[in-house]
């Protein structure tokens, strides 16, 4: 359904729209025109405001859930309340600090985005989603540590500082004198390149015969640079936080809601095909129910914010997924000021 545009609303449906919007986002029920007319000065009788809501219905902005004369806004409704007419507020300075506190520029990325999820998180009481950003880490020495005949464990050390070990299974005849000579080679050879960058070196050199590997070191050292470029595409790309908040008092009559969500959040690699119409943007992107087809079943929303990386492009996405009842003024400043705190920890 097409949403109404906010000019074509009259003060008078203005003023009645609003209050029955910001009412639902506060307790999550349906608004009569009573509740209205006690809460504010419309100057408008219940039944004037029953007039009016009855028009606002027809225009598909609100709906009435069952018999009662209650009200609540559509997911159009919400949309228009959104783009047209919602006064967002900035986060305070407790939740600034709140936000802040949790990233350092010590330690892995990965740390300082999942305490970013989970302040956000706690923060605005819905479940905190964050992409992680694809990188590879710049090689500065490569070691193998022999764990018997047929293992080794293969060491990598970034220029980061970071430290990975993996288990490697060796080829036949591999000696720790071999061992030593393969992680000689890869230090000097492959240090100040990424691991795509040091595949793509090797696989050169060989076709050109540039090398004097042979037999089983060259083995070895395919099988060092391949076990972390399987395993860098295997990493998940999304944290997802604080999935408890989604089960609060509120929920109590709508369980099958929350429990379709709690299982679409569990599809972690759906929820990062949706994120990623949110990287092409600068905006912070806000998805209302069904305008996204993951969780038009559960009847979510998903405020979503890019971050950059510290060469100014967008590498990953920081945001929320809760009901559609969230309290859109605040949530969606958080979620900018966590992307925009991100951003700063990236350069």
């Amino acid at each position: 359904m097409a949403v109404t545009p906010i000019t074509e609303l009259n003060e008078r449906a203005r003023d009645v729209f609003r209050l029955v919007v910001e009412s639902y986002l506060g307790t999550g029920l349906p608004v009569g025109s009573r509740t209205i007319s006690r809460m504010a000065s419309l100057s408008l009788s219940p039944a004037s405001i029953r007039n009016v809501m009855q028009d606002l219905e027809e225009l598909g902005l609100l709906a009435a859930p069952h018999t009662s004369a209650g009200r609540m806004p559509t997911e159009t409704g919400l949309r228009l309340f959104v783009d047209g007419m919602m006064q967002a507020a900035e986060p305070s300075p407790e939740e600034r600090r709140a936000i802040e506190a949790g990233l350092t520029e010590s330690g892995p990325i990965e740390e300082a985005l999942s305490a970013a999820t989970a302040t956000l998180s706690g923060l605005s009481a819905c479940a905190g989603i964050v992409m992680v950003p694809k990188r590879e880490p710049v090689l500065r020495q490569f070691g193998f540590v022999p764990l018997n005949d047929r293992q080794a464990l293969a060491v990598l050390v970034g220029q980061d500082g970071s430290v990975e070990n993996r288990v490697l299974d060796l080829p036949e005849s591999v000696t720790p004198s071999l061992l030593a000579e393969a992680a000689n080679f890869m230090s000097a050879r492959f240090s100040g390149l990424t691991l795509s960058q040091a595949g793509d070196l090797l696989r050169q050199e060989l076709e050109r015969e540039r090398t004097a590997l042979q037999g089983a070191a060259r083995e070895l050292i395919e099988r060092g640079i391949a076990i972390w470029s399987q395993d860098a595409d295997a990493r998940p790309v999304l944290i997802v936080r604080g999935q408890s908040h989604l089960l609060d008092d509120g929920t109590a009559a709508d369980l099958e809601r929350v429990r379709q969500l709690l299982e679409q959040l569990e599809g972690k690699q759906e929820i990062f095909g949706l994120l990623q119409s949110a990287l092409a943007g600068d905006a912070t992107k806000i998805f209302i129910g069904s305008e996204n087809k993951l969780f038009s079943l559960s009847g979510s929303s998903v405020i979503a914010a890019p971050y950059r990386g510290g060469d100014g492009r967008v590498v990953g996405v920081v945001g929320v997924i809760g009901p559609t009842r969230l309290n859109y003024a605040r949530v969606i400043p958080m979620v900018d000021f966590t992307a925009q705190t991100l951003s700063r920890l990236m350069r």
